[in-house]
């Protein structure tokens, strides 16, 4: 019989520039600690604070464009400019609602900027980097290689309602390709692909919350799917802007 094990990991502190975040992650590991087959999953508010991709409201300087979409939107014209800074495109903005396209690939509102938990007032917290760099250094420098999944919170095109899904990956296989294969009823599957590390950031934000201050996961039961490598990342899940029904 299948089965999945979805652990809050408590203990954390509260992570600041510079932290060194897979020394904190090894002291909240679990008495048994990390194995080869585990999945570590982590919101992307840790990795983003401890790499220091926290912006300073009263140090930016809002461009003409900025204060014009922040009118028409209701926003702030500091935020509105942070978000154009971690734009690649404006892929809509209506009704207040800012859908970008970030420098990562990622479609989502605001390019990911946001003040919530962001430290303090006249904050807010961007999305790191190179999300798959940071998932592939955490798991070099935790014991037992666990799979790192770093997860952040997206709106869907087709659905109401936000869920968790992979923005970086390190040493799991991102999507689960049944094509060619067959189903319980021996019919050839033509397009079904399994976003399997979206699937484990949904699962993990089940235990953690959004106002419980834990932000790591653990997850057992998904060894079939670590792999040894680290693996081409979140890039696998990116889809190319030549196949997006929604533009």
């Amino acid at each position: 019989m299948s089965r999945l094990e979805v652990l809050a990991l408590e203990g954390l502190p509260e992570i600041h520039l510079g932290d060194d975040l897979a020394a904190l992650l090894r002291d909240a590991a679990p008495p048994d600690g990390f194995g080869a087959g585990d999945v570590l999953v982590l919101a992307q508010k840790i990795v983003s604070k401890a790499e220091g991709a926290i912006v300073a409201l009263d140090d930016v300087r809002p461009t003409a464009r900025a204060k014009f979409l922040a009118h028409e939107h209701g926003k702030d014209p500091r935020v509105m400019q942070v978000v154009l800074d971690e734009s690649a495109e404006i892929v809509r903005a209506v009704g207040g609602v800012i859908v970008c396209r970030t420098r990562h690939g990622f479609v989502c509102a605001n390019a990911g900027v946001d003040a919530s938990n962001a430290g303090g007032e006249g904050r807010v917290v961007t999305l790191p980097r190179d999300p798959d760099a940071s998932a592939r250094a955490i798991r070099a420098a935790l014991p037992g290689a666990p799979a790192v999944v770093i997860t952040d919170s997206f709106g869907r095109a087709w659905r109401q309602g936000q869920v968790d899904v992979a923005i970086g990956v390190a040493g799991l296989r991102a999507l689960d390709d049944w094509r060619g294969r067959t189903d319980a009823e021996g019919r050839e599957l033509h397009a079904t692909v399994i976003a399997i590390a979206d699937e484990v950031a949904a699962a993990a934000d089940l235990v953690r919350g959004k106002d419980s201050g834990i932000p790591a996961v653990l997850i057992r039961g998904l060894g079939r799917y670590v792999a040894a490598d680290d693996g081409p990342g979140v890039a696998a899940l990116v889809r190319p802007v030549a196949d997006d029904l929604f533009r």
